[in-house]
């Protein structure tokens, strides 16, 4: 029997398979397109999404195919320098198109033994105290212990869940689209830096040689964003803004997005689960869409494979909504509340004169950065230390570096006394005696997903805490 299917090859679905596999589970991946998409939906991977393939190491791959950016204006695309001292080894942003991304993340998933099938449509899910049955579009019939629906916005998992997906529709909607320009750069960065003044939501950025990134607000919102916008629909919202339309021609592709903001709500159903867009929809703005995807991954993954394991602690599976059901809330709100602040209308701009003046406070510059790019994220795991619930970011060690230990996928003990033990957890937690400058912590331990779960140097303590997030000792 498969252990876990997952409907979606998108980033999600494929992160999550690599995950699934570094624990030795059977893991089936269906895409419904036969061929992976060239259009750039997503352009780059946050300071937690960095640190996530950093910490599988994975992000020697992602260098060598992107560029870092500073941190400033990705708040509602206010320009501010970035912060100092961030709480991250990784300040910057990735500059990455999303189809590097997905292959990237394919070649990782079968690498380690995913199965990856193109051109499979899920259909039906039928569920029973044992498993799943899958059924596909040509009759199919799959069974598998687990599914997670990582399908998208329009989820067919999540329906056929009968999931509800409150929230609002699309009030606007953006033409995306890279194609090429006649106009010489110079004037094309001018006339958008002055439509900008007055359109935060319209740009031209150059990619290639006379080949530009186009983003322009659509005069309504379609009945069917599937369909891809003719390319003398884009012509004419740029003339309608710019005055001209560039001498825009050969699009290599075309699209269109809405500002729908929704939430599911619970994100598993039995032996079913939901991640990625499938849980969650919300407008672009930031840049966190295919990096909370990435993240609910991150955060399933060893969850979903202990509990397949047998190891699991009573409520582990239920946690991953209990902790990233919140932090989709939060990047719903951050959304909704940027969307306002790119609005030409005369009220949210006054808004957005005020944001703009509060972020030269660096701690307002500093909050606003920590949530976009998801670092300042706690989960609640009680009272205690500063650092419970908080991901650890990578440090230097006396022998490396923290991340270059978390390959593997498993919980990790940190520890600079050397008096300490996990023995009846060793399978599941590695023990590592070595030296660090930072934190100022005796030892620490971490989670899978480089979550803090204890700190401290008493051998008790640490006994009772093991447990909570890796089981009884074996």
């Amino acid at each position: 029997m498969i252990d876990v299917i997952i409907a979606g090859g998108g980033p999600t679905g494929l992160m999550l398979a690599g995950e699934l596999r570094l624990h030795g589970l059977r893991v089936l991946v269906l895409e419904r397109e036969a061929e992976p998409t060239p259009v750039v939906r997503a352009l780059g991977l946050h300071a937690r999404s960095v640190e996530v393939m950093d910490q599988r190491g994975l992000l020697g791959r992602f260098l060598a195919h992107g560029r870092q950016y500073p941190l400033g204006g990705f708040f509602a695309g206010i320009s501010k320098p970035s912060p100092e001292r961030l709480d991250t080894a990784h300040p910057y942003v990735l500059g990455i198109p999303q189809p590097i991304t997905d292959r990237l993340l394919a070649e990782r998933a079968t690498e380690l033994g995913a199965e990856l099938r193109r051109g499979r449509e899920l259909v039906g899910v039928e569920q029973d105290e044992a498993g799943i049955t899958a059924e596909l579009a040509d009759g199919t019939l799959l069974r598998s212990r687990y599914l997670v629906g990582c399908d998208g916005g329009r989820s067919t998992v999540r329906k056929l869940l009968g999931v509800g997906f409150p929230g609002e529709p699309a009030r606007t909607e953006t033409l995306l689209g890279e194609m090429e320009v006649t106009e010489d750069a110079a004037t094309v960065a001018a006339t958008v830096a002055e439509v900008r003044k007055t359109q935060p939501r319209f740009g031209l950025g150059p990619l290639d040689e006379g080949v530009y990134r186009v983003v322009v607000p659509a005069a309504g919102v379609s009945e069917d964003r599937t369909v891809p916008p003719p390319l003398e629909e884009f012509k004419q919202r740029l003339r309608t803004f710019a005055g001209t339309d560039f001498g825009a021609h050969s699009p290599r592709w075309l699209s269109r997005f809405g500002d729908a903001t929704r939430l599911a709500e619970r994100y598993r159903v039995g032996r079913a689960l939901l991640a990625g867009d499938a849980a969650h929809v919300h407008p672009p703005t930031g840049g966190q869409g295919l990096n909370l995807g990435v993240q609910d991954a991150f955060n399933l993954g060893w969850k979903l494979a202990a509990e397949i394991n047998g190891w699991a602690p009573e409520g582990l599976l239920d946690s991953y909504q209990t902790e990233r059901h919140p932090v989709a809330a939060d990047v719903l709100d951050n959304t909704r509340a940027q969307m306002e602040l790119l609005s030409a209308e005369p009220g949210p701009r006054s808004v957005r004169r005020l944001v703009s003046e509060l972020m030269d406070f660096d701690e307002v510059n500093r909050y606003l950065i920590e949530k976009i790019t998801a670092t300042g994220i706690r989960y609640d795991f009680g009272g205690g230390h500063e650092l419970l619930g908080r991901r650890m970011r990578d440090v230097k060690l006396g022998r490396g570096r923290l991340y270059e230990l978390m390959h593997h996928g498993r919980g990790l003990l940190l520890d600079r006394t050397g008096r300490l033990s996990v023995a009846g957890w060793a399978d599941r937690v590695e023990h590592v005696v070595d030296d660090f400058e930072e934190p100022d912590v005796p030892a620490m331990l971490l989670r899978p997903d480089g979550h803090v779960a204890w700190v401290g140097d008493d051998q008790p303590e640490l006994v009772e805490r093991l447990p909570t997030w890796f089981g009884a000792a074996g």
